[in-house]
């Protein structure tokens, strides 16, 4: 299978990485060259726009940070229109674009047009994961979109995932199931860090806390990983961005007024990440809005 590759970032890199492994040809784009690069002494094959990425592919992915990314390297430089520099006008009829990115739904709707317009096809497959999971190829993967179209693109899912679950049709569901995932796990992050910060200002020994949450309160994957971070206070080298976090929860409150629900603890996440960029954390893992209550917790006891 000939497979375009757009955006390698944290996320990105392990996935294209684990996708040459497995013996696929990937002609690789990247806005900054040097990081596809990186994967030329394992076969990949670099281009320098994201049309040529499409050109000969049967298979286009795209791993970028938001929907103004992913636009600007289907779409082109015009606001509008595809032009000759968007993968878009450059992908063969009949093949598919997989979105692996977590965008939001308005985004994934316009794109799931775009292609039926240019007689090809797209697939949502956002995924769950940190980079250290991408590059063990076991990361769940959450696919919606035509049955014919997922079904040609099962050999990259199997590649790539250790839990793959298949929603239906309608691509931009997969992107709401993402939205949802990712906000319970923003929702654990905001309420460990509060959790930790009384524990600190308490003198209790923090990693007596950490196994008592792991091991007591619940048996948690999210507990634990984050509870770690957030114990050791290793907020770098980040794996998702507090940043990226915050856009997740902005789209997350897009799609819940899409379908009219109100989501009174979504926009308590929210507004936590927003103080936590606004606070200079933006470029930390997102467990590091941790940070955040501990900042608070100190204001308190200096008044």
């Amino acid at each position: 299978m000939r497979i375009g590759f757009i955006g390698l970032g944290n996320m990105g890199l392990p996935m294209a990485r684990t996708l040459l492994h497995a013996g696929h040809a990937l002609t690789l784009y990247n806005r900054t060259t040097h990081r596809a690069e990186t994967l030329q002494p394992e076969g990949g094959h670099v281009v320098y726009t994201p049309a040529a990425a499409a050109r000969t592919a049967d298979v286009l992915i795209t791993m970028v940070a938001d929907d103004e990314a992913l636009e600007q390297v289907m779409f082109g430089t015009h606001e509008h229109a595809a032009d000759e520099d968007g993968a878009l006008a450059a992908l063969p009829q009949r093949a598919i674009h997989i979105s692996m990115s977590t965008i939001g739904v308005a985004a994934s709707r316009r794109l799931a047009q775009a292609h039926a317009n240019a007689g090809q096809g797209y697939v949502a497959a956002p995924v769950f994961g940190r980079p250290e999971v991408a590059a063990q190829g076991e990361l769940g993967i959450v696919v919606a979109g035509p049955a014919d179209q997922v079904e040609c693109c099962s050999p990259v899912f199997r590649v790539l995932g250790k839990e793959i679950v298949t929603l239906g049709n309608e691509a931009w569901q997969a992107n709401v199931v993402k939205l949802a995932g990712n906000f319970l796990t923003a929702a654990t992050i905001g309420v460990l860090g509060e959790a930790f910060a009384l524990i600190r200002k308490a003198d209790i020994d923090v990693d007596t806390f950490r196994r008592v949450i792991t091991h007591v309160v619940a048996t948690s994957p999210t507990y634990e990983k984050y509870g770690a971070l957030i114990a050791a206070e290793r907020f770098e080298p980040m794996g998702f961005t507090l940043a990226l976090g915050l856009k997740d929860m902005k789209q997350l409150l897009h799609a819940a007024q899409d379908v009219g629900v109100r989501m009174p603890i979504g926009l308590t996440v929210y507004n936590q990440f927003f103080e936590g960029a606004a606070r200079g954390h933006a470029d930390l893992d997102w467990a590091g809005l941790a940070r955040v209550s501990l900042e608070n917790a100190e204001l308190i006891e200096e008044k």
